[in-house]
């Protein structure tokens, strides 16, 4: 088993948190082509890692996801990996 540099739980809250936003931002913020695009395309480079790294990457967000104290951040962590592509399976 891997350790997980420090880096790659911050770098993950924060891409899980720019998408978070272009998903629930109104027009008025940014346009929703751009938003689009920028959702589809993080979801296409995130697919394109190998296997074993989109399943430690999934683990990387549900660990996230259970140490966030706030609910709704929790929960778009947990559902991260699905919402991307990262995982076929939504959360239990």
């Amino acid at each position: 088993m891997s350790t997980t540099d420090p880096l790659v739980p911050v770098l993950a809250g924060v891409i899980a948190d720019l998408l978070r936003f272009l998903d629930e931002c109104e027009d008025d913020e940014v346009a929703d082509d751009t938003a689009v695009k920028l959702l589809e395309n993080a979801s296409w480079e995130l697919s394109r890692l190998p296997e074993a790294q989109r399943d430690r990457l999934a683990a990387v967000f549900a660990d996230l996801a259970t140490a966030e104290p706030d609910p709704g951040r929790r929960t778009a962590l947990a559902e991260f990996p699905y919402n991307c592509g990262l995982l076929e399976d939504p959360p239990a």
